[in-house]
């Protein structure tokens, strides 16, 4: 095991089942802290599971969809009934959607991608907010991905839900701002992940960053000694990122 920085947290992981997510809660797990694990997929968090048991760490499986949104609400009861707080949420989850003109996209695609990119961390946020603020260092990060800002053709649909995400997630931390929780985004850039497969399919893999590389990162982003708020950090520009 690792130095237990978050040893005594309890942190809820969006997305667990595999790519940036899966590993976060390893590396979570292993500092320490005791992972929600929420994904769609059963196999990908057993395996998940697994791989947190053998380290010795410790993690609760909850198998849901994030479009399930009554979900969520239910979710932020079993954390208030079981602990009573909850000290880290890192909202990993997203949807890529297609890479089309904005005039291409359908409606159920739209509807699909707003709901699981933005209205599902609006949810969670909604659900949680007492939790993470019982606790005495509660902190939230939130993925997001450069298009928010860059506006790329094709991209019009994504790009529009995390950059309506950033603005909501922004003004959430200057709600909080004189509370002990501390609000956050994150973008991770290109990483090694399924999604960046399906968005850049001629891509080399080993030519972008393996997600274990940004995991030490949002490990130190949902620890206690995160004292940052309302910030947006490239993990490119950090010192944990690596060529």
């Amino acid at each position: 095991m690792s130095s237990q920085t978050m040893k005594g947290r309890v942190t809820l992981v969006t997305g667990a089942s595999r790519g940036i997510g899966y590993q976060s809660a390893i590396a979570l797990a292993k500092a320490g802290s005791h992972v929600i694990a929420t994904a769609r997929t059963q196999g990908g968090l057993e395996d998940l599971d697994d791989a947190i048991q053998s380290l010795g760490g410790e993690c609760t499986l909850v198998p849901m969809d994030l479009k399930n949104l009554d979900g969520i609400d239910q979710l932020g009861k079993v954390i208030h009934d079981r602990w009573g707080k909850l000290d880290g949420l890192l909202a990993n989850a997203g949807t890529l959607g297609e890479i089309t003109l904005a005039s291409h996209t359908v409606p159920k695609k739209w509807d699909e991608i707003i709901s699981v990119n933005l209205t599902a961390n609006y949810r969670l946020i909604r659900s949680l907010d007492t939790l993470l603020k019982a606790s005495k260092s509660g902190r939230a990060l939130f993925l997001t991905s450069s298009v928010a800002n860059s506006h790329p053709a094709y991209w019009g649909a994504y790009a529009a839900s995390k950059a309506a995400l950033e603005a909501f997630v922004s003004c959430y931390a200057k709600e909080v701002e004189i509370t002990d929780l501390k609000v956050n985004l994150l973008n991770p850039g290109a990483m090694r992940t399924a999604m960046r497969a399906k968005a850049m399919p001629g891509e080399n893999p080993e030519e972008v960053p393996n997600p274990l590389l940004i995991t030490p990162l949002i490990v130190d982003m949902l620890s206690a000694s995160c004292k940052k708020n309302d910030s947006l950090v490239n993990f490119r520009e950090t010192i944990y990122y690596k060529k």
